[in-house]
């Protein structure tokens, strides 16, 4: 305050009582003595004003470094709204419901009846499903309508037009916008597992799908690589161990789980330094891709979660370092059955010259067999099963090879 600097000028300069006047007369003197005389100058640069606008100056910097760690985070994208997250809520619960919740971990007792399981086909899109011609020759074998069940979750606020056949009335009815890089690509993948539990008992596998996604094989290839075969998975150790009667006992979801990637850490710290403590410390936070295939039992833990969730869902003040549709998934089955997932993902990505963030795109004059048969090579599995990314125009040359090359296993 303007009063604590006089009295600070008559602090250094106290009032001196001594008997001798003479005294009192010499103090006196070299208080006024031009030589010791302070400057107009000087009295203005340490008054109030100057003070605090040089302190302001100085605390900038230190704002800027803190900022990150003292205030709320920028918002990345639009949050979920209250109404939003409600209605997941109660859909959740209902999936969550369901009584077939061993399925299918366990068949020892249903090796007679020989159930008909089926693979959930997810599809994630916010655009039209370019590929809907050639995933339709896939579906198209007698035998595999009643193996399979297709779900879409489109986004509402884009005019995507069903292509009709076997997407007609797939479409999910509570599908809401979503964000690249934002929680919303959680909240749709988690509202397509629990429509598909609600809606058919046998969904046995679900395989989140998106619209630039393409088939490597016959559909007879993928049912069987994923629910019959016993040498597929090469993760998965002696193949005859986990079977009976010819019956596999045992099913793991097959999902990335990566640990060591390079910006781990700052993608951790993307909501601030302790944001995600303590439900998920760094030593148990992952990444991986967000298309995988999930065993039911797998598909119910998600659904169920809502511990990891509200952390999953702060925005972000880091943009560059935010994708929590590639964290979720993985950290969430990592820390409550990692014994129960592959590591490794079956859609095949094409990671060199990415930009912004999305894989390479393939081009039209690219498709040829010699294509298809690099993109099925796995070193964790017999094949891979889907591959991304393939531009629109790349329809016509796949359509031409589909029955000679793509689904001749």
């Amino acid at each position: 305050m303007p009063s604590n600097g006089s009295q600070s000028s008559s602090a250094a300069f106290p009032s001196i009582s001594s008997p001798s006047s003479a005294t009192a007369a010499a103090a006196a003197g070299i208080l006024h003595s031009s030589s010791f005389r302070v400057p107009s100058s000087s009295s203005s640069m340490f008054s109030t004003p100057f003070v605090l606008t040089f302190s302001l100056l100085l605390s900038l910097p230190i704002l800027f470094l803190l900022a990150p760690r003292i205030l709320p985070p920028r918002l990345s994208s639009v949050p979920i709204s209250p109404s939003d997250e409600l209605e997941d809520l109660s859909l959740f619960r209902r999936a969550s419901a369901t009584p077939t919740t061993r399925l299918p971990s366990s068949f020892s007792h249903l090796a007679a009846s020989k159930p008909k399981l089926k693979i959930a086909f997810l599809f994630l899109t916010n655009s039209d499903l370019q590929f809907a011609p050639l995933w339709e020759k896939f579906f198209r074998p007698p035998s595999a309508k009643s193996l399979y069940n297709i779900y879409v979750h489109a986004d509402p606020t884009v005019n995507v037009t069903s292509p009709g056949g076997v997407f007609e009335g797939k479409f999910i009815e509570h599908a809401k916008r979503t964000y690249r890089a934002s929680p919303t690509l959680i909240s749709a993948t988690r509202r397509l597992l629990a429509t598909a539990i609600l809606d058919d008992p046998a969904n046995a596998f679900f395989a989140v799908i998106s619209q630039h996604c393409i088939p490597l094989h016959s559909f007879k290839f993928v049912y069987h690589s994923l629910l019959k075969s016993r040498s597929f998975d090469f993760s998965s150790g002696d193949p005859d161990a986990s079977t009976q009667y010819g019956i596999r006992l045992q099913y793991k979801s097959f999902i990335e789980v990566i640990s060591d990637e390079p910006r781990l850490w700052k993608r951790y710290v993307a909501r601030g330094r302790y944001a995600m403590m303590p439900e998920v410390p760094f030593e148990d936070f992952r990444v991986g891709s967000q298309f995988f295939v999930l065993t039911r039992r797998h598909a119910l833990m998600v659904i169920k979660d809502r511990r990891l969730w509200k952390k999953f869902r702060m925005p972000c003040y880091r943009e560059d370092e935010c994708y929590p549709e590639e964290h979720y998934f993985p950290t969430l089955l990592s820390m409550q059955d990692p014994k129960g997932c592959t590591q490794y993902t079956l859609t095949k990505v094409n990671w060199t010259g990415t930009v912004n963030g999305h894989p390479y795109t393939y081009k039209k004059s690219e498709i040829s067999p010699e294509l298809i048969q690099g993109l099925r090579e796995s070193k964790y599995s017999s094949s891979y099963l889907f591959a991304r990314k393939f531009a629109p125009d790349c329809l016509a040359p796949l359509l031409k090879i589909a029955d000679k090359v793509i689904f001749r296993d």
